[in-house]
């Protein structure tokens, strides 16, 4: 007997295929798109790069009217619209970047009902005059979309003030199904997401949190950007971001990028507008370039092809660092996310959190999310179990592809080290950082040491049998542990925990990660899979067909992957397509970007020759 759910669904299936050119839902995506048809509301979190947006896009083809989506970025605005026009779809988005000619154009679209997805910022949608909610009332509104919904969350890692009035949707459009869609929300901030939104009542739909093409790789700082060039100068060519905390640091890292011969660019909130937008343009539209950036860039970037996300700061929380790097590998091929971080880090985040004019329960809610951070990056076991146990997800492990599962670090019992760091620091007063309790551990008759007259401390000297390096090994791990804090009021003074008492007295051991001075030999790297190389024969075509998308994306004027992701190419490759049937079968071809751009590639294709005919003329490498 034929389930009419499944019946219900085939409108969709042949959107999903004639339109957006994919064989198949995934099972959460079939299961969102039923609850909405029926007139549902959802709160949804996918990974990025899981498909999220197809959830509310179908639906609001199918459903009367035009859906509404919620955006919190221009850039994440022009990225779907454009991809979307692409595939034949009615879509427009309405911000204060369009001249006012165009925007009084999309309202009258709106009017006669022509749109079938609508994109909008917060604040047009909350405007005070009430002219744009004033006008969505008038309309029939299919669903309403709101993306990004972890920006309702007033202690979350990226909070919108703007998405705390959405919450009049639920009165204004009663019975119009409402999505809350993120990639990143642990239990409080769905919970808070459900609040602030009204969405009681609405279906959750919680996808697997992980992105296993991701490679997880810590280190800890060995120098100003020795490490970067080092993990860069095996990637050259590959399109990626790196992240810094500060404007300065944004700056210096590029331009050392630069003369080290890539092809990096500066991004942050200091750079004019127009300097930003060619910065996001040459991003999108070239291959290969680094974007040297603060958090500010790359939420709103639907690029399929970033091969890595590199933090050269630390972040400041798990939330933030799973976001930012989730930015990487969206088209599913393999991809690294790569940070290097010291003790430094944490007493400048700290102190940034203190300084801060937000109340004392926001503070300890970042406190407590910076140090869970901190201990994730020192533990042993494998980083990706970890990652998914802090956002409720059981993963047996070990994955293979993280840093700690492919080279496993030594540890060694560290009890005796951490008492006597953690002595050092009572004996001083607990009003110093890291760096001079080392200097006193290590017998330096420092000027700093002298003047307090700590050469007289009965712990002067005796850590002498340590460099300074493995004690900063030791004064971090013993932060990440929880048996000390930094103190943003003291300067970065390291102070103690009442988790340290029990250690002091000898009551408790604790296993360390051992520092190894000397780089140990590197691992061999997990074989890629088959479909990230272009055989040798072939790639002839594939630059073939990377100069045609190219030259098509110019005239079009949007990013390449925008007319065909590499992996709809690497098909075509494969598969050398001669007609349109066989093109139309094809992951990533619809009838629209057929009817736009299927002649121009089947003509590459035919011109190419085979693999067989360059061995029989010898021209074959």
């Amino acid at each position: 007997m034929v389930n009419p759910l499944d019946t219900a669904l085939d409108p969709a299936r042949r959107l999903l295929r004639t339109v957006f050119g994919y064989p198949a839902f995934r099972p959460d995506q079939e299961e969102i798109i039923r609850a909405v048809l029926r007139g549902r509301d959802a709160l949804v979190l996918m990974p990025t790069g899981g498909g999220k947006s197809l959830c509310y896009q179908i639906p609001a083809m199918l459903r009367p009217g035009t859906g509404l989506v919620i955006s919190p970025l221009i850039a994440l605005m022009q990225d779907q619209v454009s991809a979307l026009r692409q595939h034949g779809v009615a879509a427009a988005f309405l911000n204060s970047s369009l001249p006012y000619e165009e925007q009084q154009r999309i309202m009258a679209a709106l009017r006669r009902g022509e749109l079938d997805l609508l994109y909008l910022a917060p604040e047009r949608l909350l405007h005070e005059d009430g002219g744009t909610l004033a006008l969505l009332r008038r309309i029939e509104i299919s669903l309403i979309a709101i993306d990004e919904a972890h920006c309702v969350s007033q202690w979350g890692h990226d909070f919108r003030q703007d998405y705390l009035g959405l919450d009049v949707l639920a009165d204004h459009f009663p019975g119009t199904p409402r999505l809350a869609l993120t990639a990143t929300a642990d239990e409080a901030t769905r919970e808070e997401i459900v609040t602030r939104l009204k969405l009681t009542g609405a279906e959750r739909f919680i996808s697997g949190f992980d992105r296993p093409n991701i490679r997880y790789t810590v280190r800890m700082k060995n120098g100003p950007g020795a490490d970067l060039l080092a993990f860069l100068r095996e990637r050259q060519g590959q399109a990626g971001i790196v992240y810094c905390l500060s404007r300065r640091k944004v700056e210096t890292t590029a331009e050392r990028l630069r003369q080290a011969g890539f092809d990096a660019l500066p991004y942050h909130a200091g750079l004019s507008a127009q300097a930003r937008r060619r910065c996001q343009a040459r991003f999108q539209r070239s291959d290969g370039v680094i974007v040297v950036a603060t958090i500010a860039f790359g939420m709103g970037i639907d690029k399929p092809d970033v091969r890595f996300v590199a933090h050269c700061d630390l972040p400041k929380s798990v939330e933030a660092y799973y976001q930012e790097t989730g930015r990487a590998g969206r088209d599913g091929e393999p991809a690294e996310a790569w940070m290097t971080y010291g003790l430094q880090d944490v007493v400048r985040l700290r102190r940034m959190v203190d300084e801060s004019e937000a109340e004392e329960d926001h503070k300890r809610v970042q406190r407590t999310r910076l140090q869970s951070l901190v201990a994730w990056c020192e533990i042993t076991r494998c980083r990706r179990a970890a990652l998914l146990a802090y956002f409720g997800e059981d993963y047996p492990g070990p994955c293979g592809n993280c840093d700690n599962c492919l080279n496993p670090p030594r540890t060694f019992d560290g009890t005796e080290e951490a008492q006597k760091f953690l002595s050092c620091a009572v004996r001083a007063r607990q009003r110093f950082g890291a760096a001079h309790l080392i200097d006193v551990l290590r017998g330096k008759e420092t000027d700093k040491v002298l003047r307090h007259r700590h050469q007289n401390l009965s712990t002067f000297g005796i850590g002498a049998d340590l460099s300074a390096r493995q004690w900063h090994a030791v004064a971090r791990q013993v932060v990440a542990l929880g048996f000390a804090r930094v103190d943003a009021e003291r300067h970065g003074a390291l102070v103690l925990t009442p988790r340290a008492r029990p250690l002091l007295r000898g009551e408790q051991s604790v296993e360390l990660r051992e520092e190894v001075r000397l780089a140990r030999p590197r691992p061999a790297r997990k074989e890629r899979p088959a479909a990230w190389e272009i055989p040798a024969e072939d790639e002839p075509l594939w630059q073939a067909l990377r100069a045609c998308r190219t030259a098509l994306a110019d005239e079009a004027g949007v990013p390449p992957y925008v007319i065909f992701h590499d992996a709809t190419l690497k098909e075509f490759v494969r598969t050398r397509p001669q007609s349109r049937g066989a093109m139309l079968e094809l992951h990533g071809v619809g009838q629209a970007k057929f009817e736009r751009y299927g002649s121009a590639f089947l003509d590459v294709i035919a011109g190419a020759p085979r693999p067989e005919e360059d061995l029989q003329s010898g021209q074959h490498p």
